[in-house]
């Protein structure tokens, strides 16, 4: 008895021993099991860097494993659902998304971005820029930063043809015959007409530029020709109206047929240069300052009546300039006229 009891406790020694020996051999073979199933993983956080070590094979396991939360605006390198690579070392990169406000097409839109830069931002956004468009004060490459505001202006060219008027211009032209002011049109005038091909530029809907390309002149202009009086009115002190062109300022002296041409017998006596009679309403004159023939009307300066109606059909040696003579039918009275301050009047034919 005692031997078969001795044989019993040495065969459940060794049983024993063989099942410790088996659980160890078990564990350290799962030991050795997951020890090789660790990998290492870098994970970089909008920038911060952490090395972590596990056995979770998903990427967003991985990711819970660390207490790492990520949106589904954020850029993660690698899809959440997928495996990480059967090797050692791995890399997971975060970018963080912020908010931006787009203001374009006269809205503000909130946009959740993770580009680095204004221009890639706005790339992969839902906000599609045309060829000509441009951002507001800032760079493709300006950084992004948050709550900043991107203004997208919206830019649009055109080129269009205008047909544009000419204007004519307005001749005037004197006419001595037309009583001063009065105006005669002697040919109405017509716009030209000249084509353009313009470039409008245009930034959200308002035109801000323009860009002559070309011009073409289709018509010319045709001038307006008015003619203008010059002819001048006037009522003297014995109450004759009168046209006259012009008015000198002048001084007068006197002389008679008497006086004139001394010798009776001579086939001259009583003529003037013109061979008119020399009588009242005849004067002498410098030609260079009043042409032969001029009709005129001479006002007398101060209480003496004027001389009147005359023409210029005599000359003298002596009467240059602002000089004139003027002729009387008798002696007396081209003595008792002296020298006198007068107005000459032109008169119009």
């Amino acid at each position: 008895m005692l031997l078969a009891k001795k044989i019993k406790e040495n065969i459940s020694l060794k049983l024993c021993a063989v099942a410790f020996l088996t659980v160890i051999a078990i564990t350290g073979l799962t030991i050795g099991i997951v020890a090789g199933l660790r990998r290492n993983v870098t994970i970089i956080d909008n920038g911060k860097q952490i090395v972590v070590k596990t056995i979770k094979s998903k990427v967003e396991d991985v990711l819970k494993e660390n207490g790492i939360e990520v949106s589904e605006d954020d850029y993660v390198s690698l899809p959440l659902d997928s495996k990480l690579p059967k090797k050692n070392e791995n890399e997971i990169v975060i970018e963080r998304a912020v908010p931006v406000n787009v203001l374009v097409d006269g809205s503000e839109i909130k946009l959740m971005t993770y580009h680095k830069n204004v221009g890639d931002a706005i790339k992969n956004s839902s906000v599609t820029l045309g060829p000509e468009d441009r951002i507001e004060g800032l760079k493709p490459d300006d950084p992004i930063v948050k709550d900043m505001n991107i203004k997208i202006v919206r830019v649009r060219e055109e080129i269009i043809n205008e047909n544009t008027a000419i204007p004519y211009e307005v001749v005037s032209r004197d006419n001595a015959s037309l009583d001063r002011g009065v105006e005669r049109v002697i040919e109405e005038g017509q716009e030209g007409l000249i084509e353009r091909i313009v470039k409008v530029v245009y930034e959200d809907g308002k035109e801000v530029l323009r860009n002559l390309l070309s011009e073409r002149i289709i018509s010319n202009p045709i001038n307006r020709i008015v003619e203008v009086g010059t002819l001048a009115t006037y009522t003297t002190a014995r109450g004759d109206f009168i046209r006259y062109t012009q008015v000198l300022e002048m001084r007068a002296t006197a002389y008679s047929a008497v006086i004139s041409r001394a010798d009776p017998d001579n086939p001259i006596y009583g003529k003037t240069y013109t061979g008119l009679p020399a009588r009242k309403g005849v004067i002498a004159v410098d030609p260079n300052v009043i042409p032969l023939g001029t009709k005129v009307y001479i006002e007398v300066y101060g209480n003496t009546p004027d001389y009147g109606f005359a023409v210029a059909a005599d000359i003298g040696t002596a009467i240059k300039g602002d000089l004139i003579d003027v002729c009387f039918d008798d002696y007396q009275s081209s003595v008792n006229w002296g020298l006198k301050r007068v107005k000459v009047y032109i008169l119009a034919e």
